[in-house]
């Protein structure tokens, strides 16, 4: 039976892609309230616990997908994790590349991985948050000791979700450039899910903002999609997301990022900084030495 580990799968279009995936195979979910694999993103042994458990269940038969797609963005850039990391970027890039690291020797050859990323990420795409100024792992893990760090706490904020969405895009064209994972057939996926009101993404927000993002998620919401085609429906992106995770859907030959625009996949080209060479081996490597592992990947 098809196999898929999954984050962010509980709720918003993660749970639709979930519970789409279910029907044709065993989903692992791992998340704070999972029963028998709980996951806190926020700590780095909650990650390292998820993934022996996961390696145990699955065995020598192998991970057939692995989807990263949680996420969170916080109103400043003050929080902190137990393991001393500015709370967004370690939720939303660190842990995941450490799971990423844990689980690669595990994954079934012709596996798929899929790593949610935003199109905040590109400053192209005029969302009107703070643009990642770089994707320096050190900066972003400890941002008190960025020289160019926003004084206006929300700015700064915007700044670690965007940044770390641009280091979600790098690590996907990482793993993409691979010549082992390339060898054993593995897919890599950067999937950008466009703006899906309604999810738990604003939890961490003000209140008025948590307000308007649950209910730009109802019917009220429609009319902008028909000015905005970056703006999907959740049903929509948990359908595209399951559909990316399946293999029903995927990038063109050659391309790693997709993004969801008026409910359609499509391939964006990479921004500038996503395309600057060097970065994203950098990014890599920083990554691995902040959560403890070798930069060379497992095979």
């Amino acid at each position: 039976m098809t196999t898929i580990v999954m984050t962010g799968g509980s709720a918003g279009f993660g749970a639709i892609a979930a519970r789409r995936l279910a029907a044709d195979a065993r989903v692992l979910i791992g998340a704070r309230a999972a029963p028998g694999f709980p996951l806190d993103l926020a700590r780095l042994d909650s990650v390292r616990d998820f993934a022996e458990k996961v390696r145990a269940q699955t065995g020598d038969q192998g991970i057939d997908a692995l989807v990263l797609n949680a996420g969170v963005i916080r109103p400043d850039a003050d929080g902190r994790t137990v393991d001393g990391f500015e709370t967004t970027f370690a939720v939303d890039h660190l842990a995941h590349y450490l799971l990423l690291r844990l689980l690669l020797p595990a994954l079934a050859d012709g596996a798929r991985i899929v790593l949610t990323t935003s199109g905040t990420y590109d400053p192209a795409t005029g969302a009107g948050l703070a643009t990642p100024r770089h994707a320096d792992a050190q900066l972003l893990a400890h941002p008190d000791r960025d020289p160019g760090r926003d004084a206006v706490a929300k700015r700064a904020g915007q700044h670690a979700y965007t940044a770390a969405k641009l280091c979600t895009v790098l690590t996907a064209l990482s793993l993409a450039a691979d010549p082992g994972l390339r060898a054993r057939r593995i897919t890599t996926i950067a999937y950008d899910p466009g703006q899906v009101f309604g999810t738990g993404l604003a939890r961490d927000l003000a209140a008025p903002l948590r307000l308007a993002w649950s209910a730009l998620g109802t019917p009220l919401g429609a009319p902008l999609r028909w000015f905005r085609p970056e703006m999907n429906t959740r049903d929509a992106a948990g359908n595209a997301l399951g559909d990316l995770a399946s293999g029903a859907a995927g990038p063109p030959a050659g391309r790693v990022l997709v993004a969801l625009r008026r409910g359609r996949l499509t391939a964006p080209e990479l921004s500038d900084t996503a395309r600057r060479d060097g970065l994203g081996s950098r990014l890599w490597d920083d990554s691995a030495r902040l959560v403890g592992v070798a930069p060379a990947v497992t095979r």
